[in-house]
C-alpha cells in the first residue's frame, strides 16, 4: 500500500515538474530522487499552486523543523550539553563543592555514564547552574564564542558546520515559495539564537526553545540589563512544542520536521490541522556519515513514530537512502 502511494507521489511530483518547468533546476540537489523527494516537492507544489484545490495562502504557510537530530548533528551527546559541560570545567575552581557533589562530580571526572545515569534532573541541574548568573548579553557572547571555537570530535567540524546540507536546501525551498520557517526545539532558546540566522537562514524571532533560567530585568549602576537567574521558565519539548508554537507562533504548521519521538507531539498538532498537511521525521541509517541510532538510543530516541509513521502518513526520511549529502557542503 505504501509503495503505492510513493510511486503515485512520484508521479505527480514529475507531472508538476515537467508542467512548470521546474526539470531544469533541482531545487533539493542533496537529496536522492524517490518517494520522499517527490512528496516534498509534490506537497509545495500542491499548497503554493492558486488555481489548486489546496492552496494555502502565504501567510499561512508555516514550517517548523526541530534542531537537534533533524538540521544538524547530535549524537553522541546534544550540542548544549557539551557547551554546559565546558561551562562546569571552566567554572570548577569557583565550586570546590562539585569535587563530590554530583552529577557535576561525573563530568569533572568525564563519567558521562553516570551523568547520563543522573536523567534530566541532573542535567537540568548542569544546565541551570552554567547558564545562569550573567548578563543575556555576556550568554549571548560566551555561546557565540564557543560556537566559533569548538569543534564535534569525530568530523573535526566546527558545530555550526555539522548542519545538514538537505535541511538547508529544503529551508531555502520552502522561503522560495512563500513559507516563515521556524525551529521549534527542547534546546535552549537562547543557546540557539546566536547561530540561527547565519546557520540556517532563521532569524532569532522565529525560534521557538526551552528557557532553561529565566532572565529577569533589573538595573545595575544605572544600567538596565536582562540578567538570567537559576530558574527553569518553560521546557519545549513532546507535548510542551505545539505549546510552544501556539505562544510564539500563534498559528498552527502545515509542514513539520522532527527525527524522534519528542516530535511527536508537534507532528501530530501539525497533521490535526484541516487542509494539505506534511510531517516528516529524519532516520539516522547512516553510521558511516554520520550516526545510526533509533529505539535504543540515549538521544533522539526514534521508535513510537517509527512504528506509528505509516498509519499516520508521517513520512521517515531515511537518511542513508534518501540523502546524497550530509553535513553541510564546504
Amino acid at each position: 500500500m505504501r509503495n503505492a502511494i510513493h510511486a503515485k507521489t512520484l508521479l505527480a511530483a514529475l507531472l508538476v515538474a515537467v508542467a512548470f518547468g521546474c526539470a531544469a533546476r533541482d531545487p533539493l540537489p542533496s537529496w536522492n530522487d524517490g518517494a520522499t523527494k517527490a512528496a516534498i516537492l509534490e506537497f509545495v507544489a500542491a499548497v503554493t499552486d492558486e488555481n489548486g484545490t489546496d492552496y494555502v495562502e502565504p501567510a499561512q504557510r508555516i514550517a517548523t523543523f526541530d534542531n537537534d537530530g533533524t538540521l544538524w548533528v547530535e549524537y553522541p551527546m546534544y550540542t548544549q550539553l557539551l557547551f554546559a559541560f565546558d561551562r562546569v570545567r571552566e567554572l570548577a575552581p569557583q565550586h570546590p563543592e562539585w569535587k563530590t557533589t554530583q552529577p557535576f562530580k561525573a563530568v569533572l571526572e568525564g563519567d558521562m555514564k553516570t551523568v547520563g545515569e543522573s536523567g534530566m534532573k541532573g542535567l537540568m541541574e548542569i544546565i541551570v547552574a552554567t547558564h545562569s548568573g550573567m548578563t543575556a548579553v555576556e550568554f549571548d557572547q560566551m555561546v557565540t564564542t564557543w560556537f566559533a571555537t569548538h569543534k564535534q570530535s569525530r568530523f573535526d567540524r566546527l558545530y555550526t558546520e555539522c548542519v545538514y546540507q538537505p535541511q538547508l536546501e529544503l529551508l531555502d525551498y520552502l522561503r522560495a515559495n512563500g513559507f516563515k520557517t521556524f525551529i521549534v526545539s527542547g534546546g535552549g532558546i537562547s543557546f540557539m539564537r546566536p547561530m540561527t540566522l547565519d546557520t540556517y537562514g532563521i532569524p532569532p524571532e522565529q525560534v521557538v526553545g526551552s528557557s532553561y533560567v529565566v532572565a529577569e530585568f533589573q538595573i545595575n549602576d544605572g544600567k538596565p540589563q536582562l540578567v538570567r537567574m537559576p530558574k527553569v521558565g518553560f521546557v519545549n519539548d513532546k507535548a510542551g512544542k505545539p505549546v510552544g508554537i501556539n505562544e510564539h507562533i500563534g498559528r498552527r504548521p502545515i509542514l513539520a520536521f522532527g527525527n524522534s519521538d519528542s516530535d511527536m507531539q508537534m507532528i501530530e498538532y501539525t497533521m490535526a490541522g484541516d487542509g494539505r498537511r506534511l510531517g516528516l521525521f529524519v532516520h539516522h541509517t547512516d553510521s558511516d556519515r554520520e550516526y545510526a541510532y533509533d529505539r535504543e538510543s540515549h538521544v533522539g530516541t526514534l521508535d513510537k513514530a517509527l512504528d506509528q509513521a505509516e498509519a499516520n502518513g508521517w513520512i521517515i526520511v531515511d537518511m542513508k537512502n534518501d540523502w546524497k549529502e550530509v553535513f553541510l557542503v564546504r
